[in-house]
Formats: structure tokens, C-alpha cells, sequence
């Protein structure tokens, strides 16, 4: 087989990476807590719907919340217990988010029940099916993003899929959980991609593994040579931030470079995170819902660095108590890596889908940040921004508040988070948080124009219904009045109807007319024998007196 030709995406930088300190150790088993809080939104999309309720107890794999829409994914519990509780509780989030939460807690028995019925054959089994077994197990994208992977299976219609991209690449420093599961689970994200391929009918997997994990690329290729698929090739890359980002991926390994404007499916690729492949291949195999997931807790700041076989729903504090604790001198706990991640205020928030990485830090690794100083135009940020943006010129107009021009002028959506921009900035201005709030800012003048849209159109709704309503009478009116005036007109005298009852041109005169002109006559026939009475009254009186 010949190499592969690899390519440089513009930008990126080599931050220092930090990853002997996790991934030395196997992934080692969390112990199941006194209390688990699992969050109704793990993912993009809507909020999943509760199923259960408080005081109900619940089985390991059963299902806590089913998908509420399209782009939505379901709950299941991890272990067997009591839901206690369904309120607000604290969640994973830079603001410190309360969100609905499903309060377990577990009995200790962890009974549990089938789910899924496995599907060992999965070649036989149709397309339709393996999507919605991965949309009924509630899988996500594990990298980090927490797109249901159901829908990014929909891909693109009219345009097929021709190459699967498996995402081995974690490039973020500290963060190990995915080097951990490639080296150790190596065989369930081979099979997860087979099961990808068959899915889309595509031709070729591609797994992308920057060349800092050894180990890892051999664990993969010693599978694949058991697997015997020539339809796969691992493929180590050069070690550089934010190889991980998926056009930049894909440009790495095919030299195919998408446009801002089109997505991957269109141009035939479709990449899911390795994690998330053996969760594919979990769920249906093995027929296993999401209900754990492998999150590596690290930095200076924490006793026993390493990566962890969490269940969704366990406290930060109870994973890191299960660590050994904190170390004396801990001064930040970020959710996710230095560059892409964001500091908690409390480590009382749950292990969610979204969690590859605890990252506490020491007072040494962690010093105060310092105030923001003017740009001064280097131009460090536009060299580092690996999807060639302007990050000066977005700070301005989301400084300025010109939302329109940002995202219109500037690309704002184009802007991957990667993080650079802020890091390489030498005026320290959090550039990156700026792009984020500018973003907000236009999701929720858009959620209120869609909200303003829908009520101008039921108003406009109203208006012509009232109006057709309206018509309708005056139509209804305007038709008796006419029937009203032909019945006058059929009356008169110019009508041609003769005093005999018969008109001139010999036609029979209506029988309700009739019957009003003998009811007049028997009248004026009673009036006139009634004055007869009278006048003889008198005449009788004067002959009984005689």
C-alpha cells in the first residue's frame, strides 16, 4: 500500500501537551456514587422528555427521557435505584446554568434490563434500523460536540457518503480519554466504523491519530490486521492544534478543502469521534444505551491523574474524591481542555456526554488572567486561525454590537472555537469569548424573530378569517335582500297580474297570495256583518217596548 500524502491546514500552533500526566494508567472503573443527577440536555437539540417519576423505581439501561424531536436524544440510567427528585440543579456551563435534572439514587443492586435486543450480524440488518437503534440509545458525539449522531447520519440527501472519518486525532492538551480507549477498546471503534460503513454505504474509513500516541496507532493497526477490512487505513498525522477540528481533518488526510459555505456531507465525508464509534458499536452489538463514558481527570491540581469509566449523572466532587482528591494548592476545575474548555464555579455538577476532560490546575498553572489591553494589530490571531477569519475585525463588530456584519461580513459561524486567537493574543483579550457571546446574541435575536414572525402570522390569520367571515355574511345578506326584492316585484301591480287572480299572460297567481286574498275577503266579510248587527239592534229594542 502506498502512504498516504498528508497536507498542512493554514494556521494552528503547537501548545505544550501535557499528556503523560493522564495516560500512563489504564482506564480505571468509577465506583457508583450515593447520588447521581442526570441533566434532561446532554446534547444539541431539544430538551429530552421525561418518562419517569419521583419515588418511581428504575432499572440500569431503562430509559429516563425520550427524544423530544428530530434533533433530540434520549436518557437511560446507568445503574439501578429511586429517582428522588426532578428539579433544577447545577449543570456544566460558563454562566453556572441551572437546567431540569433527574435525581437518582442508586440502591447498590445495579439490576438491569435488556434494552436493545443485540444485533451480533449487523450486516443483515437494514440501514433504517441501525439508525434508529443508534437514535434510540441515546448516542451522541462524544468528542465534545454532542450532535445526535442519528441525524448526522441522515447526511446530506442526493449525495452520497463515499469515505467515513474516525477522529482519533485529540489534539487539545491534557486530555487522553480517547488515546486510552483506542489503545484499549481498539477492536469496538473498528467494529463501530464497520457498522458507520454499512450504515451510509460508503467505501473507505479513515482513522486520523496524531503521531503523539504510539501506541494507540499500533493498538489499532494490530486490530485491524485481526479484522482483515481492507476497506480501513489508520493514518497517524502530524501532532499540531486543531488538527481534531473536522475540515481540518479532512483536509489533512484528502487534501479536499471545504468551503465555508457547504457542509462535509455534501462533499461525500462524514466523521464521527472514535468514542463515539464504539458507542455505536455498543449499542448495537451489544444492544447498551449510553449510560457511561471515559473522561480523563487531570492537571496539577488533583492527586492521582488518569482516565475514568464514569456513569453520567456523578459529581465532579465524587470523581475526584475517587481520585485521591485535590491537591493543596488547586486553584481552577475547567470542564474540557485549556482550549476549547471553560472554568467551573462549583465542582457540584454532573459528568454529562459532553465531559472528555476534568481539568483541575494548581495556583502555579492557573495565575490570574490580566486585564485586556487595546489590539494593537499584530496580526498573531489571523496567522493562528486555522479557517483564515479576521478575529480583529469580528472583535470590533461584536464589540460594536454589529451582530449583522459579523456573521454576514465576517464569518462569524465559521469561527471552529478552536481557541487560538485568545492564546497566542499579546494584548490577552479573550477573544474567543467575545465570538461566543456575538453568537448568542444572534441565536436569540433570531429565536425572537422566529417568535415575532409566528405571531404576526396567526395576527395576519385572524385578520383574513375575521374578513372572510365577513364577506361571507354580506354575500349571504345581499342574496335574501335580492330574493326579497324579486318577491315585491312579483306583487305589484305592474307585475301584469289582473284583479280576477290571473294575470294577463294567463299564469295562476301564487298560492300564498291566494290565501292572502281570501283571508282579506272572509275578513271584510265578517267586518260588514258585524255593522249589519248594529244598525238592526235598535229597531228590536223599540218594538219590545211597543
Amino acid at each position: 500500500m502506498t502512504e498516504r500524502i498528508l497536507h498542512r491546514f493554514p494556521g494552528g500552533f503547537h501548545p505544550e501537551q501535557h499528556k503523560s500526566e493522564s495516560n500512563a494508567t489504564p482506564i480505571r472503573m468509577a465506583g457508583m456514587p450515593a447520588q447521581l443527577v442526570i441533566p434532561l440536555k446532554q446534547h444539541i437539540g431539544a430538551t429530552a422528555e421525561v418518562m419517569v417519576k419521583v419515588g418511581e423505581r428504575v432499572l440500569r439501561n431503562q430509559r429516563l427521557a425520550k427524544a423530544d424531536g428530530y434533533v433530540s436524544a434520549p436518557l437511560h440510567t446507568p445503574t439501578s435505584g429511586v429517582v428522588t427528585a426532578i428539579e433544577e440543579r447545577a449543570v456544566p456551563h460558563p454562566s453556572g446554568l441551572y437546567a431540569p435534572c433527574i435525581v437518582l439514587s442508586p440502591d447498590g443492586l445495579d439490576e438491569a434490563m435488556q434494552a436493545f435486543e443485540p444485533w451480533a450480524d449487523f450486516g443483515s440488518v437494514s440501514p433504517l434500523l441501525l439508525r434508529e437503534r443508534v437514535r434510540d440509545a441515546g448516542v451522541v458525539g462524544l468528542g465534545g460536540a454532542v450532535f445526535p449522531s442519528a441525524v448526522k447520519l441522515a447526511g446530506t440527501p442526493g449525495t452520497p457518503i463515499h469515505t467515513v472519518l474516525l477522529n482519533g486525532a485529540e489534539c487539545e492538551p491534557y486530555i487522553t480519554c480517547d488515546d486510552r480507549l483506542m489503545r484499549e477498546r481498539a477492536d469496538e471503534v473498528l467494529r463501530g466504523g464497520q457498522i458507520l460503513l454499512h450504515v451510509l454505504g460508503a467505501q473507505t474509513c479513515l482513522v486520523g491519530v496524531e503521531d503523539n500516541k504510539p501506541e494507540a496507532i499500533a493498538a489499532l493497526r494490530a486490530a485491524l490486521m485481526a479484522l482483515g477490512d481492507a476497506r480501513f487505513e489508520i493514518v497517524p498525522i502530524p501532532t499540531l492544534y486543531p488538527s481534531g477540528a473536522e475540515k481540518q481533518l479532512i483536509y489533512i488526510l484528502t487534501g479536499e478543502k471545504i468551503s465555508r459555505e457547504r457542509r462535509v456531507t455534501e462533499r461525500g465525508f462524514l466523521g464521527h469521534n472514535v468514542a463515539t464509534a464504539a458507542a455505536i458499536y455498543r449499542a448495537v452489538v451489544l444492544g447498551e444505551p449510553v449510560t457511561r463514558r471515559v473522561v480523563t481527570l487531570t492537571g496539577s491540581g488533583v492527586q492521582a491523574p488518569g482516565n475514568w469509566d464514569v456513569p453520567l449523572g456523578m459529581l465532579a466532587s465524587d470523581l475526584i474524591a475517587q481520585a485521591g482528591g485535590y491537591q493543596p494548592d488547586v486553584a481552577r476545575l475547567v470542564f474540557g481542555g485549556p482550549m476549547g474548555g471553560f472554568a467551573l464555579a462549583t465542582d457540584e455538577v454532573p459528568v454529562t456526554k459532553a465531559a472528555n476532560c476534568l481539568l483541575a490546575l494548581a495556583a502555579k498553572d492557573a495565575p490570574v488572567e490580566p486585564l485586556p489591553m487595546p489590539c494593537i494589530r499584530c496580526g498573531k490571531c489571523a496567522e493562528g486561525c486555522p479557517v483564515e477569519l479576521q478575529p480583529q475585525q469580528m472583535l470590533w463588530d461584536a464589540r460594536a454590537g454589529d451582530f449583522e456584519r459579523a456573521e454576514k461580513q465576517d464569518s462569524l459561524f465559521e469561527c471552529i472555537e478552536c481557541g487560538i486567537c485568545s492564546a497566542v493574543c499579546p494584548s490577552h483579550i479573550p477573544l474567543v469569548q467575545y465570538f461566543r457571546y456575538a453568537k448568542t446574541e444572534i441565536w436569540q435575536r433570531e429565536r425572537e424573530h422566529e417568535k415575532s414572525s409566528l405571531a404576526r402570522e396567526r395576527f395576519e390569520f385572524r385578520n383574513t378569517r375575521i374578513e372572510r367571515d365577513k364577506q361571507e355574511r354580506e354575500a349571504m345578506l345581499a342574496q335574501k335582500r335580492a330574493q326579497l326584492a324579486a318577491q315585491k316585484v312579483s306583487e305589484s301591480p305592474a307585475s301584469g297580474v289582473s284583479a280576477g287572480g290571473v294575470s294577463v299572460s294567463g299564469a295562476a297567481p301564487d298560492d300564498k297570495q291566494r290565501a292572502i286574498a281570501e283571508a282579506m275577503a272572509r275578513a271584510k266579510a265578517r267586518k260588514e256583518a258585524a255593522q249589519a248587527e248594529k244598525q238592526a239592534a235598535p229597531s228590536q229594542d223599540e218594538g219590545t217596548s211597543a
